[in-house]
């Protein structure tokens, strides 16, 4: 009886709730019934986009209405359908709509919209450029900071008991600090850094320092050791991550997004500023770059105690993880960091930041950007200058003429002083060695050649014969004289002294700015020189580009490594130029065919048929050329990064211009990152900027 009461009970409030409803479902006339269409039928309410109220009494966007036609009958069907069952639909059919919004049915069967996650609007976007202020700097760069602190790296899982290290042809099970060393190791085999001296030496040094007592006897020989069983295990895993399904990776999407949402934004003066990078690196073994002496030694792991926040007083305080504390809390609003640690390898400050396209970095770029263009007013007083500097009866001022002259004409970094050992045998300008130049009176059937081989930033080396002023020669030759290999070419200037002399000149100038300017009027001279501006073609455009970016980077010594797999990349261009080529003849038979079709018969049929036949030559000519272009452009740029010069020298305002003067699609030229970078010089200029 008890059961049947509360089944009774259940039924009398879904009666209820039905007449509720369908009180709501039907429009209603002025005596408060429904209206009756011409069927004889109540006339349904439809529900497109409309604001409701849900059980809770929060605010829900439905659809608004829209009238149709139904029969009661059909009502109730709807009405007994399970709520979880018209959830689903409802869900099905907004994906289908390209609405990414999750729907869960309430107690009563109402849908209720989950919580999205929030994007930013870019109408919300924030447009600093456009603030009274912008481009002014009083030491002051922010008045608020909230952030929730850095994601460090994921805690170490031992090894599988099946896969196991071996010392000497045994078996040896490692104690799990000793063991994490050693896989970052076993994962590098197929790496080139394993078979140098350094690199093991540093390693083994480092990982002897995290064995256990019994471990350290017993491992004395690194030639003795066996990774091939965890080298193998991890490329095992390897490939298991790249087989993964599209769900787990979709999962995984979702849960790095989730991520990002919680940590990879913070509060800058009342705006959603996107972070850098906030996850610390993880522990592993110190590469460098080229011969660098530590190369192969432990980056250890990165803990709360190792780093210090900043931000402001009255903002919620990162907190740090369960059973730690943070080195340091500060609230420094004259820096732009967030989050400082120091490594340890090389003991320098390392820093989690804003992103590329936040307003602390987007008016650091324009200000660089603003002094480069600047110099273009001085520059050829400071030529002069230093034109007559080269005869100086002073012995420092020659040195720094000759330098500014490098400098100036070669586009050379200025380099920087170094401590011994401290890292890898890479020189600028001011700290080249004799033995970094050769000098020839005659060479190639040029005077006066210099001849640099040195190593520069990154261990990227320098290979360049260059004519030069015959004052510029006899000053090397002074400068060499009495002097060995290993002595400074320039021994009475170092980048300070030079750098304090040409902000005496133009404040804010220093040798980078030079670099700056001449890479940027090279750019804007190139794609002057280089655009055709009868062809329309922005295949044809891409490639102009291209060739005066790549004029830039050949200036800033900006080279890589062709990329291994390049024959076979330009082999399936190859295939595919082949292939459009064996298809545009195809085409052009069709083509022959159909013109001598209409030719006899004139019919409108055989008239479609022909011009159709033409457009289709047309069109795969057009594709060709795109794929030549394209094929030309890879082939020259193989060895050339052109990246390097685009983000970091060249003023993004040329490119800008050039893209609005011809018709070119910023897209074509910057990636999404990029854009978001350069937001401020594409919303700033015009086609007639000029640099």
């Amino acid at each position: 009886m008890e059961m049947n009461s509360s089944h009774n009970g259940i039924s009398s409030h879904k009666e209820k709730h039905h007449k509720h409803k369908h009180k709501k479902k039907y429009i209603l006339g002025p005596d408060g019934k429904p209206k009756i269409g011409p069927d004889g039928r109540p006339i349904k309410i439809k529900h497109e986009h409309r604001e409701s109220i849900n059980h809770t009494g929060d605010a829900v966007r439905v659809k608004k209405e829209k009238s149709t036609l139904s029969s009661p009958k059909a009502e109730k069907r709807h009405f007994d359908a399970e709520p979880g069952e018209r959830a689903k639909k409802k869900a099905k059919k907004r994906h289908a709509e390209g609405e990414k919004r999750s729907i869960k049915p309430d107690p009563e069967g109402s849908p209720i919209k989950a919580k999205k996650v929030k994007k930013e609007d870019p109408a919300e976007k924030w447009k600093w450029w456009e603030e009274a202020d912008q481009g002014k700097d009083s030491g002051v760069k922010w008045k608020f900071l909230e952030h929730k602190g850095p994601v460090f790296a994921p805690p170490y899982e031992p090894l599988p008991h099946n896969i196991h290290f071996k010392y000497d042809g045994e078996v040896m099970k490692l104690q799990p600090e000793s063991e994490e060393v050693m896989t970052f190791y076993a994962k590098m085999l197929n790496h080139d850094y394993t078979s140098k001296k350094d690199f093991n030496k540093n390693f083994f040094s480092d990982w002897r320092k995290t064995m256990s007592k019994t471990e350290k006897t017993t491992i004395t020989d690194l030639g003795k050791c066996d990774f091939s069983s965890v080298f193998n295990y991890f490329q095992m895993k390897s490939e298991e991550r790249k087989a993964r399904s599209k769900e787990e990776k979709q999962e995984e999407k979702k849960k790095n997004e989730a991520l990002i949402e919680e940590y990879g934004f913070c509060s800058w003066d009342g705006h959603r500023e996107k972070i850098g990078n906030f996850k610390l690196e993880p522990p592993g073994l110190f590469r460098g770059r080229g011969n660098h002496p530590k190369m192969g030694k432990l980056k250890k792991r990165i803990i709360p105690e190792n780093v210090t926040i900043n931000c402001s007083k009255d903002s919620k305080i990162p907190r740090p993880p369960p059973g730690h504390k943070w080195k340091e809390v500060r609230h420094d609003n004259t820096v732009t960091w967030l989050v400082s640690w120091t490594e340890n390898v090389q003991g320098q400050n390392k820093y989690i930041m804003l992103n590329p396209s936040s307003r602390v970095k987007g008016e650091k770029d324009w200000q660089k950007y603003e002094t480069a263009r600047n110099l273009k007013s001085c520059v050829d007083r400071i030529q002069e200058d230093y034109m007559r500097d080269l005869k100086s009866a002073e012995m420092m001022i020659r040195q720094r003429a000759v330098a500014l002259y490098f400098i100036d004409k070669l586009a050379l970094r200025a380099g920087n002083e170094k401590e011994d050992g401290e890292s890898a045998d890479t020189v600028g300008c001011c700290s080249l060695r004799c033995e970094h130049i050769k000098l020839h009176k005659h060479l190639d059937n040029k005077d006066y050649v210099v001849e640099f081989d040195f190593l520069g930033k990154d261990s990227i080396r320098y290979y360049n014969k260059v004519p030069v002023l015959k004052q510029v020669f006899k000053n090397l030759v002074l400068f060499t004289e009495n002097k060995e290999g290993a002595d400074d070419l320039f021994d009475r200037l170092n980048t300070g002294t030079l750098n304090k002399y040409l902000n005496s000149l133009m404040d804010g100038l220093t040798a980078k700015v030079f670099r700056t300017y001449n890479a940027s009027i090279t750019l804007q001279n190139q794609l002057l020189e280089l655009t055709e501006p009868d062809d329309d073609n922005v295949a044809s455009r891409l490639l102009s580009y291209n060739r005066a970016n790549r004029a830039v980077a050949l200036l800033c010594n900006h080279q890589r490594a062709a990329p291994k797999n390049f024959n076979e990349q330009m082999g399936r261009m190859n295939e595919k130029i082949e292939k459009k080529q064996n298809d545009i003849l195809d085409a052009k038979q069709d083509l022959k065919s159909a013109k001598s079709d209409y030719k006899h018969l004139k019919t409108e049929g055989k008239r479609k048929t022909y011009e159709a036949k033409k457009k289709k030559v047309e069109r795969l000519q057009e594709q060709l050329m795109k794929l030549e272009v394209q094929a030309t452009d890879k082939e020259e740029n193989k060895e050339i990064a052109l990246g390097t010069s685009k983000l970091n020298y060249l003023d993004p305002r040329i490119t800008v211009a050039w893209c609005k003067k011809y018709t070119v699609p910023i897209e074509k030229v910057y990636n999404k990152t990029q854009r978001d970078k350069f937001a401020w010089a594409i919303a700033m200029v015009d086609e007639t900027y000029e640099f």
